[in-house]
């Protein structure tokens, strides 16, 4: 799996809408609508469900949580501590925590990194002072995260059909306003996947 992946095929899309297997002619712009959906979904979540084909060291900044007594690192999510590393100015910080601790339990994904002070030797909030080598990304897209790209690809797809932005008939009470967002159930999916909505 590659970082930023469709989260859909063609195939799966074309099941939603009821297109026949066989019928091809749709295929090119359902391949278009399927990336743009999987795009869609990065937004309203604020994160992607992609993976990093080997570890990589990115930069992030420390916060000290005095309350608490711990350094938290706020990192991009990750699921696999394989390879994993973490370093500041240079020297390795052998004791830390992923957080929220459960999280991949949960089918969640780790989306901090937290120190002990006891641990933390000469860590300070210099700007993306520390290094950590992950590989960063989930695992395994997450079953609803593909409902929804198909969901909302199909929305896509039914949008070419209404240049104006409305779907439906007025007469038989079936009028839809296809607006420029994620469709709502599209967003209910999604809810549980949303960045903010992990907590620290």
């Amino acid at each position: 799996m590659a970082w930023k992946p469709d989260y859909a095929t063609v195939a799966e899309v074309k099941a939603t809408i009821g297109i026949d297997a066989g019928d091809t002619g749709d295929d090119a712009v359902l391949a278009v609508y399927v990336t743009a959906a999987s795009r869609a979904v990065d937004t309203g979540t604020r994160r992607q469900f992609g993976l990093l084909a080997a570890p990589a060291a990115w930069t992030y900044t420390a916060e000290y949580r005095r309350e608490r007594g711990v350094w938290v690192i706020p990192v991009d999510d990750y699921q696999t501590l394989t390879g994993a590393e973490l370093e500041f100015d240079g020297a390795p910080l052998a004791t830390w925590t992923p957080w929220p601790r459960d999280a991949v339990d949960k089918g969640q994904a780790w989306t901090h990194i937290v120190v002990h002070r006891d641990d933390a030797g000469a860590l300070d909030c210099t700007e993306d002072g520390v290094t950590a080598t992950v590989r960063w990304g989930w695992t395994t897209v997450p079953v609803t995260v593909g409902g929804a790209s198909r969901l909302q690809a199909s929305r896509f797809f039914a949008r070419r059909e209404s240049p104006y932005g409305v779907a439906g008939s007025p007469e038989l009470g079936s009028e839809l306003r296809l607006l420029a967002k994620l469709d709502a159930d599209v967003a209910v999916m999604l809810a549980a996947y949303h960045r903010d909505a992990v907590p620290l």
